[in-house]
């Protein structure tokens, strides 16, 4: 009996050091993964402010293209208004 509960106390030390040992282990790896975690956060939160950069920037390119588009329009108009007073003082017979 005596030697019964030696070996049953020896297996109980293995089970309660195998637990010991694991819980060390998920520590450690949740430890990891904490810091893996706040890592990949610090990333996300840069490629966010990245992107709304980049949205910016679009947004300012899309305007500068209607500019551009209407300042294209104006010019139309004016060389068309041009052409017609060229036209018009080559239809004036001047001395």
């Amino acid at each position: 009996m005596a030697n019964e509960l030696v070996e049953r106390l020896g297996q109980l030390e293995q089970s309660v050091r195998r637990a010991a040992d694991l819980m060390a282990r998920v520590r450690a790896e949740r430890s990891q993964a904490d810091a893996e975690k706040a890592e990949l956060q610090k990333r996300v939160a840069s490629q966010a402010r990245e992107l709304d950069e980049l949205r910016a920037r679009l947004g300012a390119l899309e305007e500068n293209q209607r500019e551009l588009a209407r300042l294209l329009e104006e010019r139309k108009a004016i060389l068309t208004q041009v052409e017609g007073i060229l036209h018009e003082l080559d239809s004036l017979e001047l001395p």
